[in-house]
């Protein structure tokens, strides 16, 4: 069982990456899939998450309208598309997986716990 994060990279500011997260040895049908980021000397933020059950996502304040989250149940995977990239975006990505409990979960809380964690990938956004 395990989540494995990849498509990152380096991009110039103002480019696009997408991150995928793909899911071995469970499915994905009724988790939330989170999408976490740390940068270097900072504590661990979440970025977005997607839940399976109801197909809700949420976003951090600094990535809306820039970032998408989409699943593809097919493939037992979950995107992270990344566009207008910014220095700012410079992190480790994780993806985590955890079960879904009800839509008033804050599911980027460190209250909440995700069973499962990807290895990470590193986006580097530099000239």
């Amino acid at each position: 069982v395990q989540l494995q994060a990849s498509g990152g990279g380096l991009v110039q500011p103002g480019g696009s990456l997408r991150l995928s997260c793909a899911a071995s040895g469970f499915t994905l049908d009724y988790y939330v899939i989170g999408w976490f980021r740390q940068a270097p000397g900072k504590e661990r933020e979440g970025v977005s998450y997607i839940s399976n059950s109801d197909g809700s996502t949420n976003y951090a304040d600094s990535v809306k309208g820039r970032f998408t989250i989409s699943s593809d149940d097919a493939k037992n995977k979950v995107y992270l598309q990344m566009n207008s990239l910014k220095a700012e975006d410079t992190a480790v990505y994780y993806c985590a997986a955890g079960p879904y409990l009800d839509e008033y979960v804050d599911y980027f809380s460190q209250a909440y716990k995700y069973d499962y964690w990807g290895q990470g990938t590193l986006v580097t956004v530099s000239s």
